[in-house]
C-alpha cells in the first residue's frame, strides 16, 4: 500500500465563503472546515468560475473558462474527450474515486473517475436547458422559487439528507478501503455533498445548535426598484421573488436552517479527517475542500446563486497540508480554474515530469502561493456567466480590491471591495477611475468576444433542447449514473478463503500467529 500523495477533495454545494467562521461569520458553527483553515492556506479571494452548479464544477474538473469548455448551464453537454483532473491524475498514477455529486450532463459520468460510487443527486439529461431566445420567461419547471425560504425549518429526512448520509458513508468506506487495498498508486478522492444546497431544511440535532443564537439579518436588504441593477432584478424574477412578501422571521428561519446544514457538513468534514487519522493516512494526504459557488441568503434580496455579488460568487478554498505548507491567508484573487494546475503540482513527485496539457489550461498552480512566494498583484480572477437569468454574456473580473462586472444589457459596474465590501456604491461612472474603467475594459475585451460567445451560447441551446425533445418521445432512456457493484465479492462468500479474506479486510493487519494443524 503506497500512502504518499494522496488527495482528498471535500466540495460543498452553495456554501459562501460568507457563511464559515474561518470567512469571518461568528453565527455559524464549523469549527472541522475552521480547523483545516486555521491549520492550511486559505484563500481570502476565491471565487467560482461560474456561479452555478454545473460550470462552476465544469471549471473546476477541466480548468477551463466556461465559454470555452461549453459549460454554459447545469444542462452542459461535457464531451468524453473533455480531459478532467481525473485524467491527468490517473496518467500520473492515481486511482481516482468519485463520491457524490458533479453534475455531469452526458452518457459519460465518470470523465476520468475510475470509480464512481454513487449515483448524482440531479439529472444527467438535457432537461433544464435555459432559452435565450426569450430570456425574459420563468421556466417554472425547474427554475428556483422562494418556497426554500418560506418553508424553511426542521425535517427528519429530506432528498438532500438522504443523499448527502450515503455520500458520506462511501467516502468514508473509501478510505478504509484504500488504507486496507493491495493497490499500490495513491488516491485521489472528491466528496462532494449536496448541502448546504437549498431547501433550506435541517435535522433537528443541527437546528437546536442554534438555539439563543444572534442570527444576523442581511446586511443589504431589499432595495427599491430604483436603486437596484438590471441583474438584481432579473434575478428576483427568475427566483419568484416578487411572488411572495418575506419577513425577517422568514429571512433568519431560513439562514438558521442553512447554517444549520452548514454545520452538517462540517461534522463530515470532521469524520473524513478522523478517518485519515484512524488509517495513518492523515500526514500523507493533502486535502482541498472548496465549494461551487455560495448563496445570497437574503442579501441584496436575492436568493441562491446567479449573481458576481460576493454572497453569491465568493467560495471557500482551503489547501490543507501541514507537512508542505506553513499556515497562511492568501489574499491573491484565485478561482476554480486553478484547481487542475493546482493539483497536477500536488501530486508530482520529485522523478515525475507533469503530463503536457491535452488542452489549453486557463488556471494556474496555487502550490508556489502555498509555499510562501509573493503574491502577484496583478493577479485577476475571472467568473463567466452564461445561463438563466441573463440574456447575454456577463464576465466578472476581480483584480486587487476591485470587481468589475460587464454585459451588453446591464450598466457596467465597478466596486472596490475594502472599502465597500457590500457592493452598495458603483464607482464604473466615477471620474476618478476613468483609467481603471479603461483598463478593465480592454481585459474584458481581450478575454473574449462577448457577441460571438452569445450566439454559440443560443446555437447550443437551441440544440440541446431539439435533441431532449427527441429523447423524450417513445421510449426514455437516461443517462443517470448506475453504481457499479458486485455482492459476490462483497462481505463474505463461500468461494472465498474465509480466513484470508478476514485479515485482508481489516486495518490495521493483526498479528500473525501459526496454528498447531498442518
Amino acid at each position: 500500500m503506497k500512502t504518499s500523495n494522496n488527495l482528498l477533495i471535500i466540495m460543498a454545494d452553495q456554501l459562501t465563503a460568507k457563511a464559515l467562521g474561518c470567512y469571518g461569520n461568528p453565527d455559524v458553527i464549523s469549527p472541522n472546515i475552521d480547523a483545516l483553515a486555521e491549520e492550511g492556506v486559505r484563500f481570502d479571494a476565491a471565487y467560482s468560475s461560474s456561479p452555478l452548479c454545473t460550470p462552476g464544477r465544469y471549471a473546476f474538473m477541466t480548468g477551463q473558462h466556461n465559454s470555452v469548455c461549453a459549460g454554459y448551464d447545469n444542462a452542459a453537454y461535457m464531451p468524453a474527450t473533455m480531459p478532467t483532473f481525473a485524467h491527468y491524475l490517473r496518467l500520473m498514477g492515481y486511482r481516482t474515486c468519485l463520491a457524490g455529486k458533479m453534475h455531469f450532463v452526458g452518457a459519460d459520468q465518470l470523465h476520468g473517475f475510475e470509480e464512481r460510487l454513487t449515483t448524482d443527486v440531479y439529472p444527467a439529461d438535457f432537461g433544464w436547458v435555459p432559452d435565450w431566445d426569450h430570456p425574459d420567461d420563468r421556466i417554472d419547471l425547474w427554475y428556483h422559487n422562494m418556497s426554500s425560504v418560506k418553508q424553511a425549518g426542521v425535517a427528519a429526512i429530506t432528498n438532500q439528507l438522504t443523499y448527502d448520509d450515503e455520500v458520506g458513508a462511501q467516502s468514508l468506506r473509501a478510505i478504509y478501503d484504500h488504507a486496507r487495498t493491495e493497490d499500490e498508486r495513491p488516491l485521489c478522492l472528491v466528496a462532494s455533498f449536496i448541502h448546504p444546497h437549498d431547501p433550506y431544511a435541517t435535522r433537528q440535532q443541527y437546528w437546536d445548535q442554534y438555539e439563543g443564537r444572534d442570527i444576523q439579518l442581511p446586511t443589504v436588504g431589499k432595495q427599491p426598484d430604483n436603486m437596484t441593477d438590471p441583474h438584481n432584478l432579473r434575478l428576483e424574477k427568475v427566483i419568484a421573488r416578487d411572488a411572495v412578501d418575506v419577513t425577517d422571521d422568514d429571512i433568519i428561519r431560513a439562514r438558521r436552517a442553512y447554517y444549520g446544514n452548514v454545520t452538517y457538513v462540517d461534522e463530515w468534514v470532521g469524520r473524513l479527517r478522523g478517518a485519515l487519522d484512524e488509517c495513518g493516512l492523515a500526514a500523507d494526504t493533502t486535502i482541498l475542500f472548496i465549494s461551487d459557488h455560495g448563496d445570497m441568503l437574503g442579501e441584496h434580496g436575492l436568493w441562491y446563486k446567479m449573481s458576481f455579488r460576493e454572497w453569491s460568487g465568493r467560495i471557500p478554498f482551503i489547501i490543507h497540508d501541514p507537512a508542505r505548507f506553513s499556515p497562511a491567508v492568501v489574499n491573491e484573487p484565485v478561482a476554480q480554474i486553478d484547481v487542475l494546475p493546482t493539483l497536477i503540482d500536488l501530486a508530482l513527485t520529485d522523478t515525475q515530469i507533469p503530463p503536457e496539457p491535452i488542452d489549453p489550461l486557463h488556471g494556474r498552480s496555487l502550490v508556489a502561493v502555498c509555499q510562501g512566494a509573493a503574491e502577484n498583484p496583478g493577479a485577476i480572477a475571472i467568473s463567466e456567466y452564461l445561463a438563466e437569468g441573463t440574456g447575454a454574456p456577463m464576465l466578472m473580473l476581480r483584480r486587487g480590491t476591485l470587481k468589475y462586472i460587464c454585459c451588453e444589457t446591464d450598466p457596467e459596474q465597478l466596486f472596490d471591495l475594502a472599502n465597500d465590501p457590500n457592493e452598495l456604491h458603483n464607482l464604473a461612472d466615477d471620474a476618478v477611475h476613468a483609467d481603471t474603467m479603461t483598463a478593465f475594459r480592454a481585459l474584458a475585451d481581450n478575454h473574449w468576444d462577448a457577441a460571438a460567445v452569445k450566439q454559440a451560447v443560443i446555437k447550443d441551446q437551441r440544440r440541446r433542447r431539439r435533441v431532449s425533445a427527441a429523447l423524450r418521445i417513445g421510449q426514455y432512456t437516461g443517462w443517470d449514473y448506475d453504481p457499479a457493484r458486485d455482492p459476490s465479492q462483497e462481505y463474505t462468500r463461500s468461494h472465498m478463503d474465509l480466513t484470508r479474506f478476514d485479515i485482508s479486510s481489516r486495518f490495521p493487519r493483526p498479528v500473525p500467529f501459526k496454528p498447531r494443524w498442518k
